[in-house]
């Protein structure tokens, strides 16, 4: 089976799958680069780009750490992210995701903007004033995530009053994903906020609004789970975790170590200074939590604005941006390394081409 191309906005994405943005370095040129030279549509993550090529791109540091959001989030770095990305995949559609929570939010949209990216994807929060950080740049895509069809319409509602415009896609992110979660706890585990339960309404909503595509997220595998949400009424699928499992992807080979040797019993939800439940591996890092010897917290990059400049960090026992870099750079005993919920299922490293062929003809291909 052959899928349907996915239009947002001006672009088109001749296979529909999305690459999910992750951060800290997960997702920037080599794996976002490729996927998009494949057909899909590869995602920058715009968090932690102070740490790219080894943080020579940073104004000031602290502890070898970027300081503040402006070198947290370097537009420096971001800007040379996409020019190794566009190297790699040409004139193909390339996105931008930044996080709605972060400190800097409308500047690093339009960062995103000016270092090239053709579609701005925002989660972890209701981006309602998302257009206004790119009017000067009029063929950028804007596709927020929501988790229900009551964000939708809030988004929508306030976008049409205040910008005249509604989104040129929706992702909706069920409670399988990695990293921060749209839900409570709670809601996770309740059957009515799984991910294909969501999809209806969200439909319906959709239509009271114009006609664009719906993008599927959460615990997305296989060729099969991209055929059921399509079958479903979506236009395409966004898949992260099963990017990480490829030579490509920018992630440190420990941090893709620790996922391949994870078990399922190992992936769980935990508390997160963002305010949002986190899906990830239990490392020995929550370990040192519990017994009070993990790192100290000192609130270096200031990265979110509901952490409160490092005191919901202290309340869960940990600074989410100095714990991804972590990851990223390979330290096993400190690092936050997220997952979705079949982390577990990845089993060896292939090419990015490999990987869209099986998700696009079957595993067996």
């Amino acid at each position: 089976m052959s899928y349907k191309s996915l239009k947002i906005g001006k672009h088109t994405i001749k296979i529909p799958i999305v690459q999910g943005g992750m951060g800290v370095g997960i997702s920037w040129d080599k794996l976002a680069g490729n996927v998009s030279k494949e057909g899909g549509l590869g995602v920058i993550s715009s968090v932690g780009t102070g740490y790219y090529k080894d943080k020579k791109f940073i104004q000031k540091a602290i502890s070898d750490r970027p300081y503040e959001a402006t070198n947290f989030y370097s537009k420096d770095a971001l800007k040379q992210i996409f020019k190794n990305a566009r190297k790699i995949c040409g004139n193909a559609p390339l996105a931008s995701n930044v996080l709605y929570a972060i400190n800097d939010y409308g500047r690093v949209v339009t960062d995103s903007c000016e270092a090239g990216a053709d579609i701005i994807i925002t989660g972890a929060g209701l981006p309602t004033n998302m257009p206004e950080f790119t009017k000067d740049f009029p063929d950028v895509a804007l596709v927020p995530i929501v988790s229900s069809a009551k964000a939708l319409k809030i988004i929508c509602k306030r976008w049409t009053q205040r910008y005249d415009r509604v989104p040129d896609a929706v992702i909706v992110e069920g409670p399988l994903s990695g990293g921060h979660q749209g839900f409570t706890y709670e809601q996770c585990f309740d059957e009515a906020y799984k991910l294909e339960n969501l999809i209806a309404p969200i439909l319906e909503e959709i239509k009271k609004w114009g006609d664009f595509p719906l993008i599927a997220a959460g615990g997305i595998w296989d060729k099969n789970d991209i055929d059921r949400f399509l079958s479903l009424g979506c236009s395409g699928v966004q898949m992260g975790t099963r990017f990480i499992g490829t030579h490509e992807c920018d992630a440190h080979e420990n941090f893709k170590e620790i996922l391949l040797s994870s078990k399922e019993e190992d992936i769980k939800l935990f508390k997160s200074p963002v305010g949002y439940p986190a899906r990830g591996v239990k490392t020995n890092l929550f370990k040192k939590i519990e017994e009070g010897s993990a790192p100290k917290i000192k609130c270096i990059s200031n990265c979110v604005a509901p952490c409160h400049r490092g005191v919901e960090a202290k309340a869960v026992g940990y600074c989410i941006a100095d714990r991804l870099s972590d990851a990223f750079m390979g330290e096993k005993e400190n690092g936050l390394f997220f997952t979705g919920s079949n982390g577990y299922r990845l089993n060896e490293l292939i090419s990015v081409k490999e990987l869209m062929n099986k998700l696009v003809n079957g595993e067996e291909s």
